[in-house]
């Protein structure tokens, strides 16, 4: 009887996280066409010319188009189906990074298991627990963004095809020949290193600092709800300019438009990627999404240089 209801209670339990699992996915899907659009911000595709306006300080400044009026733009350009370039690999991405991840961390005995109330637990219980959460969450991190990559790669590819309208990337598996003729299987690891870089050390920092503020300082189990969430958007924003490396790394040296000089160097690797980057002070590109704003003595770059033709739809 014990085992029956174990049985049943496992069952459940997967039920549930696979259902929030597909309503992440639907959220994804949903909100595609802005990713689709901070993709291009960050690669440093502006196909909207800035106007001149005043900061909050009277500063003048070129106000450059938010998030939304570049959304905007691609749907006048390609259609509905058009901003969602990408989607399908990307999806398919998540699937593979929520199976495998969850089977590695099985087979190096790091199963979830149900967290106890930290009044229940001695001091060193809690420590264990934080102990055995945290490599149980690096490795489902790396897993996951290991096996998931090569379809990160083929959806920013996809998606960075809008600016010079080439039609290499329009399929999954046209992608995964494109990619192996011209790069090998280096190519579908292009940018992997910043990317772990960047999702490992925000989980690594956030989960340390809530466990520690959760010890000493804060007491509220209201409060405490907050804390990750806080946590992990602190430390995703400082290392924001790890995404826009791996992004640009990516892309560049693909036989794209958006990947070839002038609009993109050729970088050897992603640290000169970041050394480029860094010189143009270009890091946090894309970072604002509703106020984005440019030095008006910096250079305005419109790099849409034709009126593209009508994409009807996407594969």
């Amino acid at each position: 009887m014990a085992n029956f209801n174990d049985n049943a209670a496992n069952a459940e339990t997967e039920a549930n996280r696979w259902a929030k699992f597909g309503m992440r996915l639907a959220v994804s899907a949903a909100l595609h066409p802005f990713e689709y659009s901070k993709t291009l911000i960050q690669i440093g595709y502006e196909p909207i010319g800035a106007r001149p306006g005043k900061s909050m300080m009277g500063r003048p400044i070129m106000w450059l188009p938010n998030i939304c009026q570049y959304a905007g733009h691609i749907k006048n350009v390609d259609g509905f189906y058009g901003c969602y370039r990408g989607l399908a690999p990307k999806l398919v991405g998540s699937v593979m990074s929520m199976v495998v991840s969850e089977c590695v961390a099985q087979k190096l005995g790091l199963s979830q298991q149900e967290d106890k109330d930290e009044s229940e637990l001695t001091e060193e219980e809690n420590y264990l627990q934080f102990k055995y959460n945290l490599k149980r969450d690096i490795v489902l991190t790396v897993s996951g963004i290991v096996v998931s990559h090569p379809f990160h790669v083929m959806s920013l590819r996809m998606m960075a095809q809008f600016v010079g309208r080439e039609r290499l990337y329009n399929s999954m598996l046209g992608s995964i020949v494109e990619i192996w003729k011209t790069e090998g299987i280096s190519g579908f690891f292009s940018g992997l290193i910043p990317k772990l870089l960047c999702d490992v050390t925000c989980l690594v920092l956030s989960s340390s600092t809530v466990f520690i503020l959760n010890k000493y300082l804060i007491k509220d189990k209201v409060t405490r709800q907050y804390n990750a969430g806080f946590a992990q958007f602190a430390f995703s924003s400082i290392l924001y300019p790890l995404q826009v490396v791996s992004t640009c790394s990516s892309i560049s040296g693909a036989r794209l438009m958006a990947g070839q000089p002038p609009i993109m160097p050729r970088y050897k690797n992603w640290v000169d990627c970041w050394n480029d980057l860094q010189s143009r002070r270009v890091l946090k590109r894309g970072s604002s999404l509703f106020w984005r704003s440019q030095d008006i003595q910096s250079p305005i770059i419109t790099t849409s240089a034709f009126a593209p033709p009508h994409l009807s739809r996407y594969q």
